[in-house]
């Protein structure tokens, strides 16, 4: 039973990434790193495939074996949280709901660039 709850905790954070790939508000990096980490106990054969991926493989094993974040990976993180930033300066109706979103993605942002990035 175990198993089948992290295999579909596994599918889930998968099609969450991918759908966060195409929305702005919505993060993938956490929900693809999630996949993998569920998949490694519920899924040989999606784990397999995440970290063999040509996309996601390397940054998946950089994270897991040094903790390391590319560079274009925490340029594109954060030019993505400034679009939504703005999306939500622009469409929120009132003020406390930006501001609240802003000071979570720039928590997220610093840490993020704060994060050692891999050698190759």
């Amino acid at each position: 039973m175990t198993r089948w709850m992290w295999a579909a905790l596994a599918w889930t954070s998968l099609v969450l990434g991918i759908i966060g790939a195409f929305l702005p508000i919505m993060p993938t990096v956490p929900f693809i790193l999630l996949a993998a980490f569920a998949a490694a106990r519920g899924s040989k054969r999606l784990r397999h495939w995440l970290v063999t991926h040509p996309k996601f493989g390397q940054a998946i094993i950089d994270w897991e074996t040094h903790g390391t974040v590319a560079r274009r990976a925490k340029w594109l993180a954060t030019i993505m949280m400034s679009l939504s930033a703005i999306s939500m300066l622009v469409f929120s109706p009132v003020w406390w709901v930006p501001a609240i979103g802003i000071a979570v993605m720039g928590s997220v942002t610093l840490w993020l660039w704060l994060r050692p990035e891999p050698v190759h």
